[in-house]
């Protein structure tokens, strides 16, 4: 299987991502207290970006790991990686780097998830602009998204967006998404969705879910 290029640099999208946060100049953004420091000033600088102030559990990572195993083979895509917490957990559940695509807006993000996860895709991109960043390359080679966006500080139509964006390079697969909500994070229906949760953990900050949700035309 050829691996998907990149279609955007970081370059592309520093002005969406808002102020810098920079890396420190040692290979301590490589360790979980870098990475973690890394996010913590990120959040300072765009909370609502981040949704959480604190990277994603081992436990929370674990759940998602384990829903990806549930659904289609192909490769995985993951949407909003951070520090790539969620990446990690997936590479420890058996899904191999060559399978996944991550999506990260942050370049400062960007680049510790290619200096900590080699043989990982890694995009510094908008994922509303999927079909632009992936191309007809990605066409049915998606068996699962996983969304770490937090859709549910979105306005709808920001949230159609995000969810054409994915149906586009991935049509029919939906997608899973984490969440702290307490009920969906998502107005299913609005959407054209039907949603799912599949799996709770407190041991993560916020105590969070995970959501399957996939087009009603799938069901």
């Amino acid at each position: 299987m050829q691996p998907i290029r990149a279609r955007a640099t970081s370059a592309d999208h520093t002005a969406a991502s808002g102020p810098s946060t920079a890396l420190p100049h040692s290979s301590h953004a490589s360790t979980a207290a870098g990475r973690a420091w890394v996010f913590f000033k990120r959040w300072l600088a765009n909370p609502l970006q981040m949704g959480s102030i604190v990277p994603s559990s081992d436990a929370l990572g674990s759940l998602v790991a384990a829903a990806v195993h549930r659904g289609p083979d192909g490769m995985v895509l993951e949407l909003g990686a951070g520090t790539g917490a969620l990446t990690a957990a997936m590479i420890r559940g058996g899904v191999g780097p060559e399978r996944l695509i991550v999506v990260e807006i942050v370049p400062e993000m960007a680049e510790v998830l290619r200096r900590t996860y080699p043989g990982v895709t890694v995009i510094c991109g908008d994922a509303w602009s999927l079909p632009q960043l992936l191309g007809l390359q990605a066409l049915g080679r998606i068996g699962s998204v996983v969304c770490g966006i937090p859709m549910v500080l979105l306005p709808l139509e920001r949230q159609q967006g995000l969810i054409d964006a994915i149906e586009a390079v991935a049509p029919g697969r939906g997608f899973l998404h984490y969440s702290y909500c307490v009920t969906s994070p998502l107005s299913a229906h609005k959407l054209g969705l039907q949603g799912k949760r599949e799996a709770w953990t407190p041991a993560n900050f916020p105590p969070a879910s995970v959501w399957r949700y996939t087009p009603q035309a799938a069901r």
